[in-house]
């Protein structure tokens, strides 16, 4: 999987770059076959001008051939807003896989409605 990484008002220094790999390979499992999947991620300090902390945003988007994913975070802590978009992504994975398992279920049971139909004619 292809991941390139960008901040925006916030500098990517290597312990934010390696948490950031280190995290999205949970994702790669799900994309073993496919080698063109582009994984842009986006990592930003939201605001300047909060009383208390900063506001920090990480937003996934994944790109393969049968998959268009993008999900996005918003935590007053990196690191918690990167596990939480990961979290999202790896939601929609499965859920994207359940919906494609089913409607296949569902395709292959009704071809086999309509051959026992034809038998019995």
């Amino acid at each position: 999987m292809n991941i390139k990484i960008k901040t925006t008002t916030l500098s990517l220094t290597p312990a934010i770059s390696e948490y950031v790999e280190k995290r999205m390979s949970a994702i790669s499992k799900f994309f073993d076959n496919d080698t063109t999947v582009k994984c842009d991620i986006e990592l930003a300090k939201t605001t300047n001008h909060h009383n208390k902390g900063d506001i920090f945003k990480a937003e996934v988007h994944i790109v393969a051939k049968d998959k268009n994913i993008y999900a996005s975070v918003e935590k007053d802590d990196l690191y918690i807003a990167i596990d939480l978009v990961r979290d999202d992504v790896v939601r929609e994975i499965k859920n994207s896989n359940e919906k494609h398992r089913s409607s296949v279920r569902k395709g292959g049971a009704k071809i086999k409605e309509i051959m026992k139909n034809t038998k019995s004619n």
